[in-house]
Protein backbone atom coordinates (compact mmCIF):
# COMPACT_ATOMS: atom_id res chain seq x y z
CA UNK A 1 0.00 0.00 0.00
CA UNK A 2 1.24 3.48 -0.76
CA UNK A 3 -1.63 5.68 0.37
CA UNK A 4 -1.19 7.83 3.47
CA UNK A 5 -3.69 6.93 6.18
CA UNK A 6 -4.60 9.24 9.00
CA UNK A 7 -2.95 8.49 12.34
CA UNK A 8 -6.13 6.86 13.74
CA UNK A 9 -6.40 4.70 10.60
CA UNK A 10 -2.78 3.61 10.87
CA UNK A 11 -3.14 2.80 14.56
CA UNK A 12 -6.30 0.80 13.82
CA UNK A 13 -4.49 -1.17 11.08
CA UNK A 14 -1.66 -1.97 13.47
CA UNK A 15 -3.97 -2.96 16.33
CA UNK A 16 -5.85 -5.28 13.95
CA UNK A 17 -2.68 -7.34 13.46
CA UNK A 18 -1.88 -10.06 15.99
CA UNK A 19 1.70 -10.51 17.15
CA UNK A 20 3.73 -12.50 14.63
CA UNK A 21 5.66 -14.43 17.28
CA UNK A 22 4.92 -14.61 21.00
CA UNK A 23 2.72 -12.06 22.75
CA UNK A 24 4.49 -8.87 21.65
CA UNK A 25 3.27 -7.02 18.55
CA UNK A 26 6.39 -5.64 16.84
CA UNK A 27 5.84 -2.70 14.48
CA UNK A 28 8.82 -1.82 12.26
CA UNK A 29 9.42 1.73 11.08
CA UNK A 30 12.11 1.38 8.43
CA UNK A 31 13.69 3.78 5.97
CA UNK A 32 17.01 5.41 5.25
CA UNK A 33 18.77 7.83 7.60
CA UNK A 34 17.12 11.23 7.86
CA UNK A 35 13.82 9.98 6.41
CA UNK A 36 11.66 10.90 9.42
CA UNK A 37 11.39 7.46 11.02
CA UNK A 38 12.07 8.64 14.57
CA UNK A 39 9.32 11.26 14.45
CA UNK A 40 6.79 8.73 13.16
CA UNK A 41 7.96 6.12 15.69
CA UNK A 42 7.52 8.51 18.63
CA UNK A 43 4.02 9.43 17.43
CA UNK A 44 2.98 5.80 16.97
CA UNK A 45 4.54 4.71 20.26
CA UNK A 46 2.56 7.39 22.06
CA UNK A 47 -0.69 6.29 20.43
CA UNK A 48 -0.01 2.58 21.01
CA UNK A 49 1.45 2.91 24.50
CA UNK A 50 4.53 1.17 23.12
CA UNK A 51 8.21 1.15 23.96
CA UNK A 52 10.57 2.12 21.13
CA UNK A 53 13.63 0.04 20.30
CA UNK A 54 15.99 1.92 18.00
CA UNK A 55 18.28 0.19 15.55
CA UNK A 56 20.73 3.03 16.29
CA UNK A 57 21.20 1.33 19.67
CA UNK A 58 22.87 -1.51 17.75
CA UNK A 59 24.37 0.23 14.70
CA UNK A 60 27.43 2.48 14.52
CA UNK A 61 29.23 4.53 11.89
CA UNK A 62 31.46 1.49 11.34
CA UNK A 63 28.51 -0.97 11.27
CA UNK A 64 25.60 0.83 9.59
CA UNK A 65 23.67 -2.30 8.56
CA UNK A 66 25.46 -5.52 9.56
CA UNK A 67 24.81 -5.39 13.34
CA UNK A 68 21.46 -7.18 13.05
CA UNK A 69 22.33 -10.58 14.64
CA UNK A 70 22.68 -8.84 18.00
CA UNK A 71 19.22 -7.24 17.84
CA UNK A 72 17.75 -10.55 16.78
CA UNK A 73 19.41 -12.41 19.68
CA UNK A 74 18.94 -9.75 22.36
CA UNK A 75 15.49 -8.36 21.51
CA UNK A 76 13.34 -10.21 18.97
CA UNK A 77 14.08 -13.81 19.99
CA UNK A 78 13.63 -13.20 23.75
CA UNK A 79 10.34 -11.33 23.18
CA UNK A 80 9.08 -14.14 20.95
CA UNK A 81 9.81 -16.61 23.78
CA UNK A 82 7.99 -14.37 26.26
CA UNK A 83 11.23 -13.36 27.98
CA UNK A 84 12.47 -9.90 28.92
CA UNK A 85 14.81 -8.50 26.26
CA UNK A 86 17.98 -6.80 27.52
CA UNK A 87 20.69 -4.90 25.64
CA UNK A 88 23.32 -2.21 26.01
CA UNK A 89 23.02 0.59 23.44
CA UNK A 90 25.90 1.57 21.18
CA UNK A 91 27.86 4.51 22.58
CA UNK A 92 28.38 6.38 19.29
CA UNK A 93 31.61 7.82 20.72
CA UNK A 94 29.94 9.20 23.85
CA UNK A 95 29.66 7.94 27.39
CA UNK A 96 28.06 4.56 28.05
CA UNK A 97 24.28 4.52 27.91
CA UNK A 98 22.24 2.65 30.52
CA UNK A 99 21.13 -0.89 29.69
CA UNK A 100 17.64 -1.23 28.23
CA UNK A 101 14.96 -3.75 29.14
CA UNK A 102 11.91 -4.51 27.01
CA UNK A 103 9.14 -6.55 28.60
CA UNK A 104 7.08 -8.99 26.52
CA UNK A 105 3.45 -8.35 25.74
CA UNK A 106 1.77 -5.31 24.25
CA UNK A 107 3.35 -3.30 21.45
CA UNK A 108 6.96 -2.46 20.62
CA UNK A 109 7.98 -0.07 17.86
CA UNK A 110 11.26 -1.12 16.22
CA UNK A 111 12.55 2.05 14.59
CA UNK A 112 15.51 2.62 12.36
CA UNK A 113 17.49 1.73 9.28
CA UNK A 114 16.87 -1.93 8.36
CA UNK A 115 14.12 -2.40 10.97
CA UNK A 116 12.13 -4.52 8.52
CA UNK A 117 15.00 -6.58 7.12
CA UNK A 118 14.24 -10.15 6.02
CA UNK A 119 15.75 -11.67 9.18
CA UNK A 120 13.32 -9.65 11.32
CA UNK A 121 10.14 -10.22 9.26
CA UNK A 122 9.06 -13.44 11.08
CA UNK A 123 8.77 -11.32 14.26
CA UNK A 124 7.01 -8.31 12.72
CA UNK A 125 3.25 -7.81 12.84
CA UNK A 126 3.38 -4.62 10.73
CA UNK A 127 6.02 -2.72 8.73
CA UNK A 128 6.18 0.86 7.50
CA UNK A 129 8.73 2.15 5.00
CA UNK A 130 9.38 5.91 5.20
CA UNK A 131 10.42 7.25 1.80
CA UNK A 132 12.13 10.65 1.61
CA UNK A 133 14.24 12.28 -1.13
CA UNK A 134 17.97 11.68 -0.73
CA UNK A 135 18.96 15.37 -0.71
CA UNK A 136 16.53 16.13 2.12
CA UNK A 137 17.75 13.13 4.13
CA UNK A 138 21.36 14.28 3.79
CA UNK A 139 20.39 17.84 4.73
CA UNK A 140 18.61 16.60 7.86
CA UNK A 141 21.56 14.41 8.82
CA UNK A 142 24.08 17.22 8.44
CA UNK A 143 21.86 19.62 10.38
CA UNK A 144 21.81 17.11 13.23
CA UNK A 145 25.42 15.88 13.08
CA UNK A 146 27.27 18.87 11.60
CA UNK A 147 28.87 19.52 8.23
CA UNK A 148 32.01 17.61 9.25
CA UNK A 149 29.92 14.43 9.28
CA UNK A 150 29.39 14.53 5.49
CA UNK A 151 31.91 11.72 4.74
CA UNK A 152 30.29 9.56 7.42
CA UNK A 153 26.83 10.24 6.01
CA UNK A 154 27.95 9.49 2.45
CA UNK A 155 29.41 6.14 3.56
CA UNK A 156 26.28 5.43 5.64
CA UNK A 157 23.99 6.21 2.69
CA UNK A 158 25.99 3.89 0.42
CA UNK A 159 25.51 1.07 2.94
CA UNK A 160 21.78 1.84 3.08
CA UNK A 161 21.61 1.75 -0.72
CA UNK A 162 23.03 -1.78 -0.64
CA UNK A 163 20.44 -2.86 1.93
CA UNK A 164 17.56 -1.38 -0.09
CA UNK A 165 18.83 -2.98 -3.30
CA UNK A 166 19.27 -6.43 -1.69
CA UNK A 167 16.14 -6.57 0.45
CA UNK A 168 13.69 -4.12 -1.16
CA UNK A 169 12.01 -3.36 2.17
CA UNK A 170 9.53 -0.97 0.57
CA UNK A 171 8.09 -3.90 -1.41
CA UNK A 172 7.48 -5.88 1.81
CA UNK A 173 6.07 -2.97 3.82
CA UNK A 174 2.42 -2.83 4.82
CA UNK A 175 2.56 0.93 4.26
CA UNK A 176 4.93 3.25 2.41
CA UNK A 177 4.73 6.76 3.80
CA UNK A 178 6.40 9.96 2.64
CA UNK A 179 8.81 11.51 5.09
CA UNK A 180 8.91 14.87 3.34
CA UNK A 181 5.33 15.82 4.21
CA UNK A 182 3.79 16.15 7.67
CA UNK A 183 2.04 13.04 8.92
CA UNK A 184 -1.49 13.72 10.15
Amino acid sequence: MTSAPSLPELVAEIRARPPAAGSTRIVAIDGPGGAGKSTLARTLASELGAQVVQTDDFASWDEPVDWWPRLLAEVLEPLARGDVARYEPTRWGGPPKPPVEVHPGGDVVLEGVTASRAAFRPYLAYAVWVDTPRALRLQRGLERDGADARPLWERWMAAEDGYVEREQPHVHADRVLRGDVPFA
